[in-house]
């Protein structure tokens, strides 16, 4: 069962059915999109995704997801979960650009790998950063990530495959 999860300025709560919209509209923002690496979704494909995280992975606990909020505002999204990229768990963060350049960022990175260590005994986690996303890049690099590889798209696109010590001081 996802845990609600706090850091010094952020709230990881398990969606509640009242954050539909918000999720919906954080992932209809062209920016947010561009910078997670997919093509901005319809509407109505972002609502059944919503409810499947309250349907399938909520119910079936196959991975941790949460709606971040900041002094009572949705502010964003986070994941945990397991990884087809490596053998192992994935990050993933995604704040509306009006929380951008707060801080806030790696305040959810280091709250996930707290998680990470504490409630699943991970050592290690990954996270996916798109090689043009220079500000989440030197992030990373602040927070202790190492890349391992590069990952190549199919149009062409390149993403870094990155990895951190979930026990290294962040």
């Amino acid at each position: 069962m996802t845990p609600a999860l706090r850091t010094e300025r952020l709230d990881f709560i398990p969606y509640r059915p009242e954050d539909e919209d918000a999720f919906v509209a954080l992932l209809r923002i062209e920016e947010v999109c561009h910078w997670m690496g997919q093509e901005r979704a319809p509407e109505s494909e972002l609502r059944v995704l919503f409810r499947a995280i309250r349907t399938d992975v909520y119910p079936k606990d196959l991975f941790d997801v949460w709606g971040l909020w900041h002094d009572g505002r949705y502010a964003g999204h986070a994941e945990l979960k397991k990884t087809g990229n490596v053998d192992g768990h994935e990050l993933i963060t995604a704040l509306a650009p009006e929380f951008w350049g707060r801080g806030l960022g790696s305040e959810a990175v280091r709250g996930l790998l707290r998680h990470a260590a504490e409630h699943l005994g991970l050592k290690e986690a990954y996270g996916m950063v798109g090689a043009e996303n220079t500000a989440s890049l030197e992030m990373c690099r602040r927070l202790g990530f190492r890349h391992l590889r590069d990952v190549v798209g199919e149009d062409g696109s390149v993403t870094k495959l990155l990895a951190v010590s979930t026990e290294e001081p962040t």
